[in-house]
């Protein structure tokens, strides 16, 4: 499969952000990024993406190339960058201040296990079910071949949509639940960029429905208007 693509660092003028002392003296409760005003709305927020990335560059299929493997390439690549940036926030989510995988709103993310049953779980219990979930299939050759010649299997698709449905609900989380902590490291322009790239790709190739991404759509629509 290709390589994965990645994002330059954020220019200096996107560093002015919060200190995680400047959030230690507040009351944090749970999932305490839930406020009735989001704040990753904000103008001053939303403006902050990494520059100079052609965002519809990265997403169009490129003349010549499989589709499959264009899909199987960019899921590999979107896995690797958004595990690593849910790991940076693993120590702020945790069973007590998220018993709930939650999105905005009223929105909570249920697990159902290969049995069919729904399992309603702690948010770190939940992404850590999707994120293992993925990898075992990127590990598969059977559904991600890797080798010259080898064919995709049926319903490859199906699969890479119900993969990037959790790769939506993470970041939503982050973005519901994590917010300040993530202003206060100073990545919330990477979250951005991440965050309109995925929803870009899935708007390109059809990988999510409009229910899917509706609970974020505010989001998505102040992200677009900035490009």
């Amino acid at each position: 499969m290709g390589g994965c693509h990645s994002y330059p660092s954020a220019k200096k003028a996107d560093s002015k952000t919060l200190q995680l002392s400047d959030i230690s003296d507040e009351k944090l409760g749970i999932n305490n990024n839930i406020l009735e005003e989001r704040p990753y709305l904000q103008q001053q927020n939303v403006s902050q993406q990494i520059s100079y990335t052609d965002m519809v560059a990265l997403t169009v299929l490129p003349p010549g190339v499989d589709q499959a493997e264009w899909l199987a390439s960019n899921t590999v690549a979107f896995f690797k960058h958004i595990n690593l940036f849910s790991s940076a926030l693993s120590e702020f989510c945790t069973p007590s201040t998220c018993p709930t995988a939650c999105g905005p709103g009223d929105t909570v993310y249920v697990w159902t296990d290969d049995h069919g049953r729904k399992l309603k779980c702690s948010a770190p219990l939940y992404f850590d079910y999707a994120m293992s979930y993925i990898q075992e299939l990127l590990t598969d050759e059977e559904v991600f071949p890797t080798k010259a010649g080898s064919v995709f299997p049926t319903g490859f698709v199906f699969l890479v949509q119900k993969v990037f449905l959790l790769f939506f609900r993470t970041l939503a989380h982050i973005y519901c639940s994590h917010y300040r902590e993530t202003l206060a490291l100073g990545l919330h322009p990477h979250l951005n960029t991440l965050f309109a790239h995925l929803t870009l790709f899935c708007q390109q190739h059809s990988l999510l429905d409009p229910e899917d991404t509706e609970p974020m759509q505010d989001l998505i629509t102040a992200l677009g208007q900035q490009a």
